[in-house]
Parts: C-alpha cells; sequence; structure tokens
C-alpha cells in the first residue's frame, strides 16, 4: 500500500483532506498559518522530524503502517513528544470539557440519583484513564527518555511495559467507556434540550475512536520504533563493553615507555630524568598501568613485557637473573 501523504504536499492539502490532522500538526507543537508551504518545509521550519510527522499521518489517515526500513528512519524523540501532548490533550482539554457537556446535559437535581451515577461513572472512567497514562509517563516514557540517551535500565524491558498496558487498556479502560456510551444512549432520557446529551455523547464517540488511535499507534509504531531503539542500545553497550575490555589492555605509547624503565630496574626518579617527566607523573602513568594491565608486581609486568614484545629477553638479563 503507497503512503497517502507525502513530503512535497502542500501542509494545507493534507488539513483539507482530512480535518483529524489538525490534531496531529497540534500534538507535534506545529501551528497553523504555514501557507502554501510544503510539509518538509513546514516541519523543518518547526524543528520536526518529517519521515516521523508523515508516518503519523498516513496512519491517522488511512491506518498506514511504515515498512520495516522506514521503522529505521523513525525518530523516537519526535514520538515521544507527539504521545506527551496527546495525554495532555486527554487530560487537561477532552476529558473536562466532556464532563462538563454531561453535567449541562443530565438533569442533576437533588432528586435525581441517576445523574450523579452518571457521572461518578464518567469520574471513575476518568480516572483509569489518568492511571492508564501516568504508567506510561512515569515508567514507560521515563524508560524510553533513557534509551534515548544511550542507557537501559536492566531491571525493565519494552515487552514488560507493553504487556501492562494491554492489561489496563483492555481490562479497564475500553469497558468503561463501551458501557458508559449505552447507559447514555439506552436508559437516561434526557430532560433537557435533546443536542446537549447528544453533543455529550458525539464527543465520547469522538473520544474513544481518538484514544483507539492514540493506542494503536502507540502498539504498532511507538513500541516497534522503540524496539529497535532498544535493540541498537543493547548492541552499543556490547560494543562499549568490548571495547572496555580490549582497552584495559592497551597502554599508549609513554605509558610503554615507562613500562620500560620499570622492568629495567629503573626507580621513578631515574624514569622521570630520562623522559623529562616529573616524579609524580610517573607515578601516575604507573598506576594506569597496574589498573589497565591488572598487574601490580614488578615481576609481572616484566613478563607481560616480553610476552608482549615491549622489552627483549637480552635487554633485561641483569633485572632476571
Amino acid at each position: 500500500m503507497g503512503h497517502k501523504y507525502r513530503g512535497n504536499d502542500s501542509m494545507s492539502a493534507l488539513i483539507s483532506d482530512d480535518y483529524q490532522l489538525l490534531q496531529v500538526l497540534s500534538r507535534f507543537d506545529i501551528p497553523l498559518g504555514f501557507g502554501d508551504k510544503s510539509v518538509e518545509e513546514v516541519c523543518a521550519h518547526c524543528g520536526v522530524d518529517t519521515d516521523t510527522f508523515l508516518t503519523v499521518c498516513n496512519f491517522v489517515s488511512s491506518g498506514t503502517k511504515p515498512t520495516f526500513d522506514e521503522y529505521t528512519s523513525l525518530s523516537v524523540s519526535a514520538l515521544l513528544n507527539y504521545l506527551r501532548n496527546s495525554h495532555r490533550y486527554f487530560l487537561d482539554f477532552m476529558l473536562p470539557h466532556i464532563r462538563q457537556r454531561l453535567v449541562s446535559a443530565i438533569d442533576m437535581g437533588s432528586s435525581n440519583d441517576v445523574g450523579f451515577l452518571i457521572l461518578k461513572f464518567f469520574d471513575d472512567y476518568t480516572s483509569e484513564v489518568t492511571k492508564h497514562m501516568e504508567y506510561e509517563e512515569t515508567e514507560v516514557f521515563k524508560y524510553v527518555d533513557g534509551l534515548l540517551e544511550g542507557h537501559r535500565d536492566a531491571e525493565h524491558s519494552l515487552q514488560e511495559f507493553e504487556t501492562e498496558m494491554e492489561i489496563q487498556s483492555h481490562n479497564n479502560i475500553d469497558s468503561k467507556m463501551k458501557d458508559l456510551k449505552n447507559i447514555l444512549v439506552r436508559y437516561v432520557p434526557s430532560t433537557k434540550q435533546t443536542y446537549l446529551l447528544n453533543h455529550a455523547l458525539m464527543d465520547l464517540f469522538a473520544l474513544e475512536d481518538d484514544l483507539s488511535t492514540h493506542t494503536q499507534l502507540e502498539d504498532s509504531i511507538f513500541c516497534s520504533a522503540v524496539s529497535l531503539l532498544e535493540s541498537q542500545v543493547d548492541t552499543d553497550e556490547d560494543e562499549k563493553n568490548e571495547t572496555d575490555e580490549n582497552s584495559k589492555e592497551q597502554l599508549s605509547n609513554r605509558e610503554k615507555d615507562i613500562l620500560v624503565g620499570v622492568v629495567k630496574g629503573q626507580t621513578n626518579k631515574e624514569i622521570a630524568n630520562a623522559l623529562c617527566l616529573s616524579v609524580h607523573t610517573v607515578l601516575t602513568h604507573r598506576r594506569n598501568i597496574a589498573r589497565k594491565l591488572e598487574i601490580h608486581s614488578p615481576a609481572g609486568l616484566v613478563i607481560y613485557a616480553i610476552v608482549n614484545g615491549i622489552v627483549k629477553v637480552e635487554d633485561i638479563k641483569n633485572v632476571i637473573e
């Protein structure tokens, strides 16, 4: 399946084609007023990764998922910012807005216990959504922040987080939303103007669709991109550890010069004079040599120097005899 939107398309054309992409703009911190500029030009001006922006637009609008090669070009940092902004929209704007709509649409008189129970039901639903998103913020996103900095929390893994998020979503959030809509549609007659309750319901349906797309984007795009990042960090750490291990046995040329003096039986002062160094510098190098080689005795250093061709046996016969 080809991509619906591309970098050379006009940004205004995207919005005209699918108004839902207005939410994508705001969640990438892209303001309106871009004239006839292309998607690439607008993204470059706003400091947003173009490939990532287009991937989200194509997914939201038509459900198109990136290929494996395209996953490797996505910016996990840009996706993370998008998801954090989505959370702010849901928690700080949409859910409070719907609650106010429900208060306006349902008779909340002192004799109407049903109205208060419905509002409590909605508040419980809001609590579940908040709990789920706070878990993502404090656990999942924090873990990904670490990956972006080049290190991985050894106590956790993406798979662990994915399992927990799926449990929270399916067991709590999805079922509560379905129950709330069914109750409002089937069992709550409007005692006020009908359009008020209908508008509240339309907002609930829109919220459900938006949250569903948000969850699918997390599962199919964000988690896949993070998984690749996780693998890259693991590889980088393995290579770093291997380099660190190798570097333990690799002496600098100056350290080799000092090692030659040590195995020849010279004092620190003699080595310092020969190499035009201070005694303090010689002592520092000797400590580094011992740390790198994990050899601390003069006899051990002699063996190391001979085995590694730093000195010849005939040059230090007077020391080993």
